[in-house]
């Protein structure tokens, strides 16, 4: 007689296999049910309380601050030195003690970050707040893609990290619209307030359906908890281990990774911080049109991020999925600096099909770390890889608004981001292809 989990008991073996299967594969789809919502929540909340300080600028936060265009530019990149500033030791933290209580701390706490940057009055008071709100959202990135390398398979991970980093275009779409409505409306102050809010009532359902491992849930179920783990040891197998976590900082693919994602993040957060700015002086519509223009690129961009990810999966080549997207981006914001002056309509186009470029292969890039990478070091190798993202986040989001505010025209700032992604897209050229895995594995 087999006795399964829970007491019951069958005279059967083929019932017992047949039942602990469905009950398997029940479990498995389960995640992204419950796990993968809650992450894509959360990711998006950090989003909102991101991007929609571009939309402040765009709407006059200089003007009511008494700020000018250079002390905006440096507010926007005094984000990423505190983002930055956090991603080593706090991913390092999370993944040696939980990663679930980490994010929920760092909920409450850029949720009220976010709020207060509606309240401060003060340029330096302003100025600590987004330095503060960075630290607070520097983790969630890196942890949340730790998390998913625990829960999913290699041959699951591309889709796994597409959902996850979905949320960046699907919630700039909904903001953008929303955002510019409430700004219209309410004015850019109660706006942030109004954002920045629901993160922090967010913290609470998040700790209770999140947990740092399969075998922690109970709602997965016993039996896929110990299957999903044991699938997962059994991929550790195959990736050559690393002795000691620190040495992975100095491996020369992860350096290169590193120094790739730099170049990538300059672009991604200059585009995302000034794109409103930037249609607004092509055009003289409301900032609720200008909300609906600005979404445009992440409607691209959650088309041709699926296409990627789902390419990814099949295909296993996820270098080779990465750069074509980045260089067609880097082309395209080329497109826009040549349109820049000449007619608004093609320079617009040419930044929808950037936008969706550069969104497209986040999914299989950050697949890519588990495969090269053992789970002792995978932790250390993220963090590296983000916190290099978020420097060249700082200088993109700075430089990007300097150079607006230099030159008075957005030109050199597409020069500038055009560059840095046809330079991250040569360097995946650079790295080398990794063996491939049994495909049994599942």
């Amino acid at each position: 007689m087999n006795t399964r989990p829970g007491g019951t008991s069958s005279s059967n073996p083929d019932e017992v296999a047949i039942s602990d299967e469905i009950e398997v594969d029940t479990g498995l789809r389960r995640r992204w049910l419950y796990l993968l919502p809650a992450i894509f929540i959360t990711y998006s909340l950090a989003y909102v309380d991101r991007a929609n300080f571009g939309f402040g600028i765009a709407a006059g936060l200089g003007t009511t601050l008494h700020i000018g265009a250079k002390n905006a530019s440096l507010l926007a990149g005094l984000f990423f030195l505190g983002y930055f500033s956090s991603q080593i030791p706090g991913t390092i933290l999370a993944d040696k003690f939980s990663i679930g209580k980490a994010v929920f701390v760092a909920l409450v706490a850029w949720g009220s970050f976010a709020a207060l940057t509606g309240v401060i009055q003060k340029f330096w008071l302003l100025a600590l707040d987004r330095l503060l709100l960075g630290v607070a959202e520097g983790l969630v990135f890196p942890v949340m893609l730790l998390l998913l390398s625990r829960w999913f398979t290699r041959s699951e991970r591309s889709r796994a990290n597409t959902i996850l980093i979905l949320a960046n275009p699907v919630t700039v779409l909904w903001m953008s619209t929303i955002t510019g409505y409430f700004i219209d409306r309410l004015g850019w102050q109660r706006t942030f307030i109004a954002e920045g809010l629901p993160t922090i009532a967010w913290a609470v359902l998040w700790i209770l359906i999140v947990r740092d491992r399969p075998s922690k849930a109970k709602w997965l179920g016993p039996l896929a908890g110990e299957e999903l783990e044991r699938r997962l040891a059994e991929e550790q197998t195959r990736i050559p281990p690393v002795p000691s976590a620190g040495k992975i900082w100095f491996r020369s693919d992860v350096l290169l990774l590193s120094a790739q994602y730099f170049c990538w993040s300059l672009a991604v957060y200059g585009f995302v911080l000034w794109l409103p700015t930037i249609v607004r002086r092509g055009t003289t519509v409301s900032m609720t049109r200008i909300g609906l223009l600005t979404a445009l690129p992440y409607v691209a961009a959650i088309v041709l991020m699926l296409l990627a990810a789902t390419i990814g999966d099949k295909t296993r080549r996820l270098r080779s999925v990465v750069w074509p997207f980045l260089l067609v981006s880097g082309m395209a914001l080329f497109g826009s600096f040549h349109f820049a002056q000449r007619s608004f309509v093609l320079a617009f186009v040419c930044l929808v099909l950037a936008g969706g470029c550069m969104y497209a292969p986040y999914g299989p890039f950050f697949a890519i770390v588990p495969e090269r990478v053992p789970r002792n070091a995978t932790a250390e190798a993220m963090a590296l890889i983000n916190s290099c993202g978020a420097l060249g986040g700082f200088f993109g989001s700075y430089l990007v608004g300097l150079l607006q505010a230099v030159t008075g025209n957005a030109k050199a700032g597409y020069l500038l981001m055009s560059s840095a992604l046809i330079v991250a897209a040569i360097l995946m050229l650079f790295l080398p292809d990794m063996p491939q895995a049994d495909s049994t594995i599942v």
